[in-house]
């Protein structure tokens, strides 16, 4: 006697199916395909492809629709946040959530705000800060005599002048730079262009600058700012952005090499150059370093109590409606600011006199 057994065949079960997710058994020898949930079955029947709802617009978010298979998920835009629908959004006051920095005012729109300057100025390049030239900015390098002959305290003067001009610059990395150099038999970068970014950082760097105490080498100088101070590398802006260059040089004495080649080239780089001797400074070396028209750019007195009439002297005459072909600046808002850097000069040496008078 034989026995015969029916063995029921599940393809689902031996694997013998091309479903993309799940087989269905149908059967012996059937099946069918289906998919997980968020997924449908393609046309083949074998394969599946994820619900998209909210590429489908099957979802009721008022903004930004986040998909994952087969549901969706609400969120904002920047500047609005998620209601407790969990559906809507709210737009959120951007002026007074974040630190807009905004000069004068601060304006929302809608999801975002903007900064606007008062009647008269406009918006600077950086979108904060207002001034009446559109990127009214220069790039100031100072360099400052430490010889031997300066003496401890009145190189401290000296520093405290560089700070009273300073304070009257519109320093940011958008607006005015300041470099600073110090030399006597060498010459020391004290911080170039591109290390402070406000007039409070400057500041303290510059009263941290310890007296070098040696000889006069003003060529040296020259030369040394020529090459590295106004260079890219440590923060001038391109010569195509046309923002002055401006070179001041502060001396107690005669230089002990040659400045005619470098204070020669530094004016024919577009480098407008200043010249403020006092004491032992040479009057003929000071006219040699400064731009032209001479008496614009430099002043020169034995005695620092004198040092005030500079200011019927500093007015500069760049503008076109004033130069007489003298100096040509294409730029008036570059006109403007070099006029602004010359009354700020003025003024800080006015009151460099003063503190001068007081301590004698």
């Amino acid at each position: 006697i034989f026995a015969f057994s029916r063995r029921t065949i599940d393809l689902c079960a031996e694997g013998k199916h091309d479903c993309d997710h799940v087989c269905v058994n149908m059967g012996p020898g059937i099946f069918t395909c289906d998919c997980k949930k968020g997924y449908r079955l393609n046309e083949d029947e074998k394969s599946c492809s994820a619900i998209d709802l909210c590429a489908e617009g099957k979802h009721d978010c008022e903004q930004i629709c986040i998909s994952t298979p087969g549901v969706f998920t609400c969120d904002c835009n920047k500047g609005f946040k998620l209601n407790r629908d969990k559906r809507t959004c709210t737009n959120m006051d951007m002026c007074n959530t974040v630190k807009h920095g905004c000069d004068y005012q601060c304006v929302n729109t809608p999801g975002s705000y903007h900064c606007i300057c008062p009647e008269g100025q406009l918006l600077q390049d950086d979108g904060k800060t207002c001034g009446t030239c559109k990127s009214a900015n220069i790039d100031l390098v100072l360099l400052i005599d430490g010889s031997k002959s300066v003496r401890p305290q009145n190189f401290e003067l000296v520093k405290k002048f560089v700070n009273q001009v300073v304070d009257s610059l519109d320093v940011s990395a958008h607006g005015t730079r300041v470099g600073l150099v110090q030399y006597s038999s060498r010459v020391r970068t004290e911080f170039p262009l591109n290390m402070y970014h406000t007039a409070e950082d400057i500041k303290a760097a510059v009263m941290k600058v310890d007296y070098m105490e040696k000889g006069t080498m003003t060529g040296l100088a020259l030369k040394h700012m020529l090459e590295y101070s106004f260079s890219e590398a440590e923060g001038a802006r391109p010569a195509s952005r046309n923002i002055p260059r401006i070179g001041l040089v502060f001396t107690d004495g005669r230089s002990q090499d040659d400045i005619s080649e470098y204070a020669k080239k530094a004016k024919e780089a577009g480098i407008t150059m200043y010249a403020v001797g006092v004491g032992k400074a040479v009057e003929d070396e000071l006219r040699e370093i400064a731009s032209d028209p001479v008496e614009k750019h430099f002043y020169y007195t034995t005695d620092f109590s004198a040092i005030n009439t500079i200011a019927d002297n500093l007015k500069l005459n760049v503008c076109p409606a004033e130069s007489q072909g003298e100096v040509e600046v294409k730029d008036p808002c570059a006109c403007e600011n070099l006029v602004e850097f010359q009354q700020a000069t003025m003024n800080s040496l006015d009151q460099f006199t003063q503190k001068h008078i007081l301590s004698k």
